[in-house]
């Protein structure tokens, strides 16, 4: 079974129950979800032996955070700390023609203090695989430097180095991301982004293989993934495009599909399987997720294989 760690900020969101705006609301739902554990529970479900590696208050929310990843079969490695306070998203649902709204509440989050001394180091060095994502380096130029410090123990012991970006405006802008993350790809193997957090950051016009192309090539990234909403997905491997087009399906909630996208295609790559064979399991596994309420990516294994078979 092959081993994952991935390393990250986990908030816990909340949003009012079902299709509910929170004025007039009397109850919200609580779940935590960050991209790197999201990563880890999808890992996990297609037999990944995943462990999300972090910093966080030893409060009864930290504690929530640790149980409810634990629920979904993943181990934890916590640095547990008196001081801080677990970061918080709401996050009110949304219906065409209305949008949702998403509220970043971040500010003295434990792991924005989070340092390399924190981390399993020894335990990354180790894993067959690692990743990390940009929403974490944005939290605090302490964070930015322990993800830098995770990729580059990565690839160590010839572990596979993943970085995903994960960019998210709220917590900075362009320019900013940018500047910090792009040192950062020359220790990545693998990277992935949605094709509009990757023409943002990198500043990429026209076709889209070209742009996903670019990126690749300018920073010697082996594999580049990336999703592209309604038209589907791609993976660059060496030069070559393998193409997948979207699966039509009811979306009930589609805040936890790119995550499900992303653990899905790494826990397949270090299973062995091809880049093009891990696109598809990473689409099918989008798909499943994005059928179901809820950020977490609690997709079934058998379930994810039916759905590669339809799709070849």
């Amino acid at each position: 079974m092959p081993s994952l760690i991935t390393v990250g900020e986990t908030p816990l969101r909340l949003s009012p129950p079902g299709n509910r705006r929170f004025v007039g609301s009397e109850t919200v739902q609580l779940t935590a979800t960050g991209t790197e554990s999201n990563v880890a529970i999808a890992a996990a479900a297609l037999g990944a032996d995943a462990t999300w590696a972090s910093k966080l208050p030893s409060t009864q929310l930290g504690k929530r955070v640790v149980s409810e990843l634990r629920e979904y079969g993943v181990e934890t490695d916590v640095a547990w700390t008196e001081s801080g306070r677990v970061g918080l998203e709401f996050r009110q649902p949304g219906v065409p023609p209305r949008e949702p709204v998403i509220i970043h509440d971040r500010d003295g989050a434990t792991a924005g203090s989070m340092t390399p001394a924190d981390i399993p180091m020894d335990d990354v060095e180790a894993a067959d695989g690692v990743f990390v994502a940009g929403s974490s380096a944005a939290l605090s130029e302490t964070a930015a430097e322990t993800v830098a410090a995770v990729l580059r123990a990565s690839g160590s012991d010839n572990g596979l180095s993943v970085f995903e970006l994960d960019y998210r405006p709220r917590l900075w802008d362009a320019e900013d991301a940018r500047e910090t993350l792009t040192p950062m790809l020359e220790h990545v193997d693998v990277l992935i982004a949605n094709e509009n957090q990757l023409r943002t950051v990198f500043g990429r016009t026209g076709d889209p293989r070209e742009a996903a192309h670019g990126v690749a090539s300018k920073w010697d990234i082996d594999l580049l993934a990336m999703t592209r909403g309604e038209h589907g997905a791609l993976v660059i491997d060496d030069s070559v495009v393998h193409e997948i087009e979207s699966v039509e399906a009811e979306t009930v909630d589609a805040a936890g599909q790119h995550d499900a996208f992303s653990g899905a295609f790494v826990a397949q790559l270090l299973a062995g399987d091809r880049p093009d064979a891990a696109l598809s399991h990473a689409v099918a596994a989008a798909t499943l997720t994005r059928t179901t309420p809820g950020p977490i990516p609690a997709f079934d294994r058998t379930d994810v294989e039916s759905l590669v078979e339809q799709l070849e």
